[in-house]
């Protein structure tokens, strides 16, 4: 944790403090106290300033696990103990990518004017995601693992490299494609470690599971003010903004209950479905892209 001599002292620079950290349970250990801190000023009425600072390309990492391209990251059965523990420790890898994710959105885009509710909301989600990382991590060691003990994809952070300097292609691309798809796997997640018998793995995926739909939401919420701000379409600009950025097709079956719970209609997604992605720029996109 910080020394309260040089505690972080605006929010940017909180995020900065997580992002530069590498260990992951320090990483969470200083995502928890800065969400606190956050709140706490919120809940007296002197909330912290949300200041500037300059995020890292890449968030620290540890050693281990290694990082490698997604085509060789081994495959393993999840009926087997060792595939439940792989995908265990690649929902973690995710999770803490998640972390990273939501700190770097505030202290990136921190030169662009927003109503206080969105750092409210995006401390809140980054806080979720320390919990979440550490779920599973407990869960990887309870069944005598851990996190960094098998190689994890080393795209995670391609996406926030792609948008670095695109607030709305950010919030399309992360929360309402890369997060959205968690809410339609992560029910057969849920199934197989039901039929395992394993029951914190259960209780820890739902309570991710139910978070994660708030996530989403909130990048349906301010990628919807962002447009009406810019007098721009959603949809269509959602649809440009994806087919720039993201890397792959949208893969039907959608949780269509949980997307809408979230914001996300299905005209926004089943028209990317299986589409193939366009690498050029969309001229669209770029007229609100932001600097």
């Amino acid at each position: 944790m910080p020394h309260p001599a040089t505690e972080p002292q605006t929010l940017a620079e909180m995020a900065v403090d997580v992002l530069t950290c590498a260990d992951p349970r320090e990483k969470t250990a200083r995502s928890h106290h800065h969400a606190a801190r956050w709140f706490a000023a919120r809940a007296v009425g002197t909330a912290l300033p949300v200041g500037r600072a300059s995020p890292p390309d890449f968030p620290a990492r540890p050693e281990r696990p290694e990082l490698k391209d997604p085509r060789d990251v081994p495959r393993r059965r999840p009926g087997s103990p060792e595939g439940r523990i792989a995908l265990l420790h690649a929902v973690a890898h995710i999770e803490l990518n998640a972390v990273d994710l939501h700190w770097d959105i505030i202290a990136r885009f921190a030169h662009i004017p927003m109503p206080p509710g969105f750092y409210d909301d995006w401390v809140k989600a980054a806080d979720e995601e320390s919990k979440h990382f550490n779920l599973v991590a407990d869960l990887l060691e309870e069944l005598g693992s851990h996190y960094g003990a098998l190689p994890a994809h080393a795209g995670m952070w391609r996406a926030a490299s792609d948008t670095a300097d695109d607030f709305m292609g950010r919030l399309a691309v992360v929360p309402m494609v890369l997060e959205a798809r968690g809410l339609d796997v992560t029910p057969g997640m849920i199934d197989i470690f039901r039929k395992a018998g394993l029951g914190g793995a259960v209780a820890a995926l739902e309570v991710i599971y139910g978070e994660e739909v708030g996530h989403v939401a909130y990048g349906s919420k301010w990628f919807h003010f962002l447009c009406g701000r810019e007098n721009a379409d959603p949809k269509d600009l959602f649809h440009a903004l994806v087919r720039r950025y993201f890397h792959g097709a949208l893969k039907p079956p959608f949780n269509e209950e949980k997307r809408a719970e979230a914001g996300l209609p299905p005209d926004f997604y089943w028209p990317l479905a299986d589409e193939t992605p366009d690498r050029t720029a969309r001229a669209d996109a770029n007229d609100h892209k932001r600097k």
